[in-house]
């Protein structure tokens, strides 16, 4: 997320789709590097300090797409506020759909379609309820 902001505005309107792809491509085949570790954090980390780990990812996220609103906000594109309750369902949806391909282990040629299938949905929506479709 930080990199990202700190590119210029314009910049990060320009390549959002391809960076936020990029990333999220990256977490699956780290995740997938690192497949059991990861399993274990995503469904036994209860009591341990892990535990909010997914929580702690959406308000990092959700922090970041009031940045990036800003973002357009200030190139005179503006977006709609969202409603809080809303995004973090959103939000919280997309990282546990996200997640179920690690959780379930699918063979990676499976998830990283599955995840090209779901970025697509997701970016659908998010751009119609920021406004930007």
């Amino acid at each position: 997320q930080e990199p990202f902001a700190r590119l210029p505005h314009q910049r990060q309107v320009e390549e959002m789709h391809q960076i936020s792809g990029q990333c999220m491509f990256d977490m699956l085949h780290y995740a997938y590097d690192h497949l059991e570790a990861c399993q274990l954090l995503l469904c036994r980390s209860e009591g341990t300090p892990f535990a909010g780990l997914v929580d702690e990812m959406v308000a990092i996220e959700i922090r970041a797409t009031h940045d990036y609103q800003g973002v357009l906000n200030s190139l005179g594109r503006p977006s709609p506020q969202i409603d809080p309750q809303l995004e973090h369902i959103l939000v919280t949806g997309m990282f546990r759909a996200f997640f179920e391909l690690v959780i379930h282990a699918m063979p990676l040629p499976a998830a990283e379609r599955y995840l090209r299938e779901m970025r697509a949905f997701y970016t659908a929506g998010w751009m119609k309820i920021m406004g930007q479709s």
